[in-house]
């Protein structure tokens, strides 16, 4: 029996010994709060009891892919954008959904392919920046801008405006990372004002109303500022210690639309209150900074960026759901990530954190 234990415990550790326990352990928190929320939000188990397993098939894939060094993942990287990009080209023949065919039917469960891009995206920046002299030329930069720009402009003319907004923020902060010139970065923010007029004209009439609504909700409270009054009243009723877990009235009397999905932040608001929100951005930047250190540590110049971009990527998930449900900024459809229900967002989420994982277990040593 002992020697069982031992060799079970053995092989446990040669395959969790890539982990890094503190922005485990921050991950687990926070999936334990989505899995609390949920059971009062949905007030179905089998919910809960699903959103569990896609958090447990999320964790076995950062599992496994926190045991590929970054030089593996490399070489498999351009193979997986290409891949990306023709799931994402699927989507437009066979592509299903409520509002906007963003899915493929695999029979078994439904794949996002937009999730995907947001791996595959910083993967093949970071993957071209490596090969690169940085900080980046104005060459470099077109090219990076063309590798971004090809799956974000696909995955808007879905139309999915929230996940070609992370797509594209998962790339630039590569490229970001890559120690581009602030000049340069003047330069690129100066042409994107100036083709905000142009990019208005290509908006869907349901996305200007969004803007409009943003900047006046009360202008139409019963139609499109039906969404975000409701969650700015569940925000402030909950005070700085909440109503208390499953006593929230936005969402159990149906005054809160996709109170799981999208605004499943402002349940959380009402049942726990200014003191619960706290604890939770508290774990939110906590596991930004650690993967952000992990990045730091990273042995070359792929693990480093493609780390750090995917843990950017991460704090403006927090950032554009947090200020959506708040008014401070249009509805994009933007989940909270790891507590808004969902699978492939889950999944690719914490397949991301084992490439964070990956590039600080192999880390550089110093002097050496």
């Amino acid at each position: 029996m002992n020697v069982l234990i031992r060799a079970l415990g053995a092989f446990a550790w040669r395959w969790l010994d890539k982990l890094d326990l503190p922005l485990l352990l921050g991950l687990v928190a926070i999936m334990g709060i989505s899995l609390v929320v949920q059971a009062s939000a949905g007030g179905d188990a089998a919910s809960v009891l699903k959103q569990a397993a896609r958090f447990a098939v999320g964790l076995a894939a950062l599992v496994v892919l926190s045991r590929f060094a970054p030089s593996t993942l490399r070489q498999w990287t351009p193979l997986a954008y290409v891949a990306s990009l023709a799931l994402l080209g699927l989507v437009f023949l066979i592509g299903t959904g409520r509002s906007a065919n963003l899915w493929i039917d695999l029979k078994i469960f439904y794949l996002q392919p937009g999730e995907l891009l947001k791996l595959s995206v910083p993967m093949m920046v970071a993957w071209f920046l490596h090969q690169a002299f940085l900080p980046p030329s104005w060459r470099t930069l077109a090219i990076s801008a063309a590798i971004i720009g090809l799956p974000v402009g696909l995955t808007v003319l879905q139309p999915d405006f929230g996940t070609g907004l992370l797509v594209g923020a998962s790339g630039v902060f590569a490229v970001f990372l890559a120690g581009i010139a602030w000049w340069r970065i003047g330069v690129f923010a100066g042409l994107g004002l100036a083709a905000l007029p142009i990019g208005w004209q290509f908006l869907m009439p349901y996305q200007k109303a969004r803007v409009f609504t943003f900047l006046d909700p009360e202008s139409d409270p019963l139609g499109e500022g039906w969404n975000i009054i409701q969650s700015k009243i569940a925000i402030g009723s909950g005070g700085a210690t909440g109503k208390g877990w499953g006593q929230g009235t936005q969402a159990h009397l149906d005054f809160l639309p996709e109170h799981t999905t999208d605004f499943v932040f402002s349940v959380y608001s009402e049942e726990f209150g200014w003191l619960g929100v706290l604890v939770l951005l508290g774990l939110y930047f906590f596991v930004v900074a650690r993967s952000l250190w992990l990045a730091s540590q990273a042995r070359d110049t792929y693990g480093r960026l493609l780390a750090g971009a995917l843990a950017l990527t991460f704090s403006v998930y927090v950032i554009v759901n947090a200020g959506m449900v708040a008014g401070f900024l249009p509805v994009v459809g933007v989940p909270m990530p790891l507590l808004s229900y969902g699978g492939t967002s889950a999944v690719s989420l914490l397949a991301g954190f084992g490439i964070v994982m990956a590039a600080g277990a192999h880390r550089r040593t110093w002097g050496g």
